[in-house]
């Protein structure tokens, strides 16, 4: 099992720029047009409503430069195992593993926590962590902060531009001061 710190990635929002303000594919991007059988969710427990869009806008240089990181990646999104299928093969990707968000999966929680937050730390198991998304609150840095041991960094990306050079910077940086910190042999 890798002890590379982990790297939890959304989709739609910072792979997917799905509020673009033109309504149109940003430049740099490839439109993707999913299946009917892609735009269903399959995982178990999947919320009826939830239904993917009809096209994605994706940039292919991002799966390269996710892996060249050096986190150990992993899918964060409702897509769960399916984005391996239709997502990470459009980017090059190789197959990840995903967090299994079962019972939590697009439930609301009362207390404002994002209903992400509890699996990925759990999954992380005490593991530096960066999770990569558009949704992330206050009291998701909260619970995270109280609740995980280890160093995490929650990046929130805008989903009207996703991914940028300044983001792959950030998380660059982070992986950077875990790696400095680490004692030589």
């Amino acid at each position: 099992m890798s002890r590379r710190p982990l790297l939890f990635l959304d989709i739609d929002g910072p792979l997917n720029p799905y509020a673009t303000p033109s309504g149109t594919c940003p430049e740099d991007y490839v439109t993707v047009h999913l299946s009917a059988e892609a735009r269903r969710p399959s995982a178990v427990g999947s919320p009826r409503s939830y239904m993917r869009p009809e096209t994605m806008w994706l940039n292919p240089v991002h799966g390269q430069a996710l892996l060249a990181l050096g986190f150990e990646l992993c899918w964060a999104s409702a897509w769960m195992g399916d984005a391996n299928r239709w997502v990470g093969s459009a980017l090059g990707l190789p197959v990840l593993p995903f967090v299994d968000f079962g019972d939590a999966l697009m439930r609301e929680r009362p207390d404002g926590v994002h209903w992400k937050s509890a699996p990925l730390v759990a999954h992380a198991d005490g593991r530096p962590f960066v999770w990569v998304d558009d949704e992330q609150s206050e009291a998701d840095h909260a619970y995270i902060t109280t609740t995980h041991p280890a160093q995490a960094l929650l990046h929130h990306v805008n989903p009207r531009i996703g991914l940028r050079h300044d983001d792959f910077t950030t998380l660059a940086g982070f992986i950077a001061t875990l790696n400095s910190s680490v004692p030589s042999p």
